[in-house]
């Protein structure tokens, strides 16, 4: 009797061990889902997070700003070579082009309760220095539309790194949230360069305006289709939907942004929508498309794309 009741202390001592050790590495596991890898508790006992609230889209914002380039001034669409922002897409008054700020504000207040910060010429490296500007007047809603300038340069070489383009608009994004942490931002995607292109070269004035300097590393001897000027325009459509998927990711990782999922990219702009002036540029009509898009995304209750 002793011997067995000595194995059953030995065997009770054994199964006391096992079962601290298992407790042990459960409360191990416990305390690492808390800044590790692993998996946090499960059960009814479990103690869950309360989830990080997501604020709502605001589908109807009473005041807005507008960061950008040329094409948010209204540049060619009036005359030649000059801006235009009273029939730009984003803040402008003209009737025929029914802007965002007209579509969202009214046009009585559109007039006192939006601003256009965009610059003719600007890259996204400019885009911090808008967005400063923007976010100090606090406006409910900043549109971005840049990026195209970018990829518009003297040569294929010259345009800007991905990677370079990426940190300038993360730092854009961050100069608005540290004057206007709560301001909803939209952010349009750069136009298909090569189709306007496309559509731009069957014109002869337009060319000749393109040998002005436009776009030149997509628009120079628009009508040479060699192998080295078709290499030379796919590396800038390429470019282009880089920077794109840029403006998707970084927008992405801010709660308070929403992206047009390629909607201005996907658009087949035709001779209507080019400028008379340099068959590149938005046309009036042109910059009424893009009203009508931008609106639909900032009025959708579910991001696009």
């Amino acid at each position: 009797m002793r011997k067995r009741d000595r194995r059953s202390s030995t065997r009770r001592a054994a199964v006391a061990a096992v079962t601290a050790a298992v407790l042990g590495g459960a409360a191990l596991t416990a305390c690492d889902a808390s800044g590790g890898n692993s998996p946090g508790p499960t059960g009814s006992t479990a103690v869950r997070p309360s989830p990080r609230p997501t604020p709502t889209w605001d589908t109807s914002p009473r005041s807005m700003a507008a960061v950008g380039d040329s094409i948010t001034r209204g540049f060619d669409a009036c005359s030649v070579l000059t801006d235009c922002p009273e029939v730009s897409w984003a803040t402008g008054s003209d009737a025929r082009v029914k802007s965002l700020a007209v579509r969202l504000l009214g046009k009585s207040r559109a007039g006192t309760h939006s601003w256009n910060y965009a610059r003719t010429g600007a890259r996204m490296a400019d885009l911090p220095g808008q967005m400063r500007r923007a976010g100090a007047g606090g406006p409910e809603l900043v549109t971005v539309m840049a990026g195209a300038n970018d990829a518009c340069r003297p040569t294929v070489g010259a345009m800007t790194p991905v990677a370079a383009f990426r940190a300038d608009f993360e730092e854009a994004l961050r100069q608005l949230r540290r004057a206007a942490p709560k301001t909803q931002v939209y952010v349009m995607s750069v136009p298909d360069l090569k189709r306007l292109w496309s559509e731009g070269r069957t014109n002869a004035l337009g060319k000749q305006v393109w040998k002005l300097g436009i776009c030149s590393s997509m628009l120079a001897d628009p009508d040479a289709m060699g192998s080295a000027a078709t290499r030379r325009r796919e590396a800038v459509q390429e470019r282009v939907e880089a920077y794109n998927e840029v403006l998707k990711d970084v927008c992405a990782k801010d709660r308070r942004c929403r992206s047009d999922g390629g909607a201005v990219f996907e658009y087949r702009f035709g001779e209507n929508q080019l400028s008379p002036w340099d068959w590149f540029h938005p046309s009036r009509d042109g910059q009424a498309r893009l009203a009508a898009l931008a609106y639909r995304g900032v009025t959708a209750k579910e991001p696009l794309g």
